[in-house]
């Protein structure tokens, strides 16, 4: 059996939020291709802006975004020109007003997607595959994190079968709900055809918070 279920779907409502954040009845349909276009065009034009995500959120007659990055600089521009222009682009694609909000990630070494970026970038300018998983797995560690788990599959080292190599340090309790587990997946155009590189991140746990008058009740039961 393939172990496929998604640790951030799997989390959503419990220690995980929702990247669109909006309801609909009878635009549905449209919304939703508004959205997936505008994280395409975010996606093209912003490759080197380190974006983590892209929460959208929509109210009365115009769209909110908020644009997670380590690099706010390069997408913000000198003066606001790059954010100004990229507003602009979305705007045309969505046909609504955009209100357009870039905010900074303190520790980038703890986001997934940014992580499998930076293993797939190194793959693609011929770094060996397993230096690069080692390193980014040691940077991730000295963090902070409790854990990560980095899975590379294709024609690893220019092979001609294809093949997974899989690089594990820590804790990864992928079936534990209140874990904080980070996942990102990137794929790294080499010459030999396309790598995938998933990785996990495990940040810790939300430990649930005892009420004071259940604890003050089993404490009666005691007495």
């Amino acid at each position: 059996m393939g172990q496929k279920v998604h640790p951030v779907g799997f989390r959503l409502g419990i220690n995980q939020d929702w990247q669109a954040k909006w309801y609909a009845e009878r635009n549905y349909t449209r919304f939703l291709l508004q959205d997936l276009k505008v994280r395409e065009l975010i996606r093209k034009k912003c490759p080197e802006g380190g974006i983590v995500r892209v929460e959208i959120e929509r109210a009365r007659g115009e769209v909110n975004l908020t644009l997670y990055t380590c690099r706010p600089g390069i997408i913000i521009g000198r003066g606001g020109q790059n954010v100004e222009a990229l507003r602009a682009e979305l705007e045309k694609v969505s046909g609504e007003r955009i209100r357009l909000t870039v905010r900074e990630v303190a520790t980038p070494q703890l986001q997934a997607c940014l992580v499998a970026q930076d293993i797939a970038s190194q793959m693609e300018n011929r770094i060996p595959f397993r230096r690069a998983m080692k390193q980014a797995a040691f940077r991730t560690m000295q963090a902070g994190a409790k854990g990560i788990k980095i899975k590379c599959s294709g024609r690893l080292g220019g092979q001609e079968i294809a093949r997974v190599e899989t690089s594990h340090q820590g804790q990864m309790p992928l079936h534990t709900l209140r874990a904080i587990i980070d996942y990102g997946l990137v794929e790294a155009r080499t010459v030999m055809g396309r790598i995938g590189v998933k990785v996990w991140i495990y940040k810790g746990q939300i430990i649930p918070e005892v009420r004071k008058e259940s604890a003050a009740a089993e404490a009666s039961k005691v007495s």
